[in-house]
Order: structure tokens, then sequence, then C-alpha cells
């Protein structure tokens, strides 16, 4: 294999190689661990602390390598990552998960955490060194606790109440950039396309006519609400999260919504297609009813007469307009 990759194999590694790794990697850890502060420590402080303690954690485990390198090998340290090994484990990117919520980003340390656990087993296993192996066995050991050190951190500088009010912001701000954005969306795809569609449908009967007017009238919908979107508000003083989020959410549920009745026209039998299109009208008009209650606590008996019954008439109204 080592034809095909210019990387190390782990296996290949020396034991100086080996502790140099580890130094690289705890270094990569803390950064990563700081900059999840520093995004999260205007919204949710209380985390921003948990993330500040595990950082320093890490600058720990740092320092203990470091001095078991010099130790043993002095004090150069040779330049080698983990992009640099074969199949070593990977961080994903900090700047990705500032599209992600809250919760995922916990959910991310941890698994960092499992990550450098295995690792210093493996490492520990290859290690001649009695004192490089019981280091690397701790460093192990203390990876694998570091979800009760977490647990501790997060009792310190996170109570119930400040956990449960940053799990409310962080739900509403997921609500303001993603959800309502995407429901507007969904709502004015699925229902401003119905008139377009099923006139043209009874007035042609001709299912691949009818398909590429459903599919311009989805992707021109789905554009122009996008930029709406996009370009209504900043999101700086409502709060409601970065622009370019909120116009992909609204032009892609907006092109989703339309598509849904235009797609059926595929099939060439024109009442087969027909009786599929309202079948899926249906589903759509009651999906949106249930995100509605779901998300905007709008009850569903309000929401399902709302958007069924507009649904129902603009339906009715393109049926019309195309029969005559």
């Amino acid at each position: 294999m080592r034809f095909f990759t210019q990387r190390r194999q782990f296996k290949d590694l020396s034991e100086q190689e080996v502790l140099a790794l580890a130094i690289s990697s705890e270094e990569d850890d803390a950064r990563i661990y700081r900059s999840y502060a520093e995004m999260l420590r205007a919204d949710y402080p209380d985390t921003a602390q948990v993330f500040d303690g595990m950082a320093l954690e890490e600058d720990g485990h740092r320092q203990a390598l470091i001095s078991a390198h010099r130790m043993r090998f002095g004090e150069v340290i040779p330049l080698i990552r983990r992009e640099h090994v074969a199949g070593f484990y990977a961080r994903r990117p900090v700047w990705l998960m500032q599209n992600l919520g809250l919760e995922r980003i916990r959910e991310e340390a941890e698994v960092m955490e499992r990550d450098a656990g295995r690792f210093y087993l493996e490492a520990a296993k290859r290690s001649t060194d009695a004192g490089t192996r019981k280091l690397l066995g701790d460093l192990a050991a203390a990876e694998a606790g570091h979800e009760t050190r977490a647990a501790e951190l997060t009792a310190e500088h996170l109570d119930a109440d400040s956990r449960s009010d940053e799990d409310r912001l962080a739900h509403r701000q997921f609500v303001l950039t993603w959800v309502q954005p995407g429901l507007a969306g969904l709502m004015d795809g699925s229902v401003s396309t119905l008139a377009p569609i099923f006139a043209t449908a009874f007035a042609t009967q001709d299912t691949w006519t009818t398909f590429l007017v459903g599919l311009a009238a989805s992707v021109g919908a789905g554009i122009s609400m996008g930029f709406t979107e996009a370009a209504s508000d900043d999101g700086e003083l409502s709060g409601r999260g970065s622009p370019m989020k909120r116009g992909i959410a609204s032009g892609v549920m907006t092109t989703v919504g339309g598509l849904g009745h235009a797609l059926p026209y595929l099939i060439p039998h024109f009442w087969t297609a027909t009786s599929i299109a309202w079948i899926i009208v249906f589903i759509e008009l009651w999906a949106i009813a249930w995100i509605q209650n779901r998300y905007m606590e709008t009850p569903f008996l309000r929401a399902s007469m709302q958007v069924v019954l507009g649904g129902a008439l603009v339906l009715a109204a393109g049926v019309l307009i195309g029969s005559g």
C-alpha cells in the first residue's frame, strides 16, 4: 500500500515519532477546544467555560508528553502531524462546525476524546520504554475519563438552569435560521405552484408539458424566494442568523415544494400522474401543518385549516382554469 500513498503507516513510526505525533495532536485539540469556546462565548458563555477547561486539560497532556520526549530523545521534536499518517483519525474543521448546533458540537468533542483514547492505547502497546508506556497508558485512561471530567466541568460551569437556557436559545436560533425560512419556502413552493401546474395539466392533458411548467415554476420560485429571504434581513438586529443560510433554506424548500407534485407528470399516463400528484399535494399540506405545530407552536387545528383550506382553494382554481 505504501506505493499508493505518501503517508506513513502508523506501524512504521519510531517511538520518538509516536511521541511527536501525540504532542502535535494534543496541540491541535487544545486549539480546537479554544476555538469552540470563542465561537460559543457570546451566546453560550457557560458552555464556553467548559471548553476552556477541556483545553487546559489538553495543555497538561502536551506538557507531560514534551517532558517524556525531552528525557528520552532531547529537545528537538520531529515535525509529524496526524495528516502525515495513513488511517490516523482526522478532526472536522472548526469552520464546518459553525453551521452545526450546540448539541452537535458537544457530540464532536466526545468523538475527539474517544479517538485520542484509542490512539494512546495503540501507542502504549508499541512502546518498549516502561516510563513512556506508563505515560501513554495513563493518557489513554485520562482520555477515557474525560467524559467524567467533562461532566465535572459541566457541573461546575453549567448548572441545570444555564444549560436549559442555552438549549432553549440554540433551539430558537435553529428555528429562526432554518425552520422559519424553510417553512415559508415549502408553503410558497407547495401552494403557489398548484395553480399553474394543474391549470396546465387540465388544459393540455400533456404530462411532459405539465412537468416542464412545474419544473420551471418550482426552480424560478426557489431562486426568487432564496434571494428575497437573503436580501430582506442581514440578521444583525433581528438575530435570525446568516442571510446565506436562510436564503438557502428558503430557496431549496420552495423548489422541493413545487417539484413534489410536478415530478409525477414524468409518468406518461395523464390520470395516473394526476392522481399521484393529488396524493402528494395532500401529504405536503399536512406536512406543512405538522411543521407549523411542531416548531412554530401553531395549534394543529388552526394550522391545518389555514394550509389545507388555502391549498385546496388554489388547487381548485388551477383545475377550473385549466378545464375552462
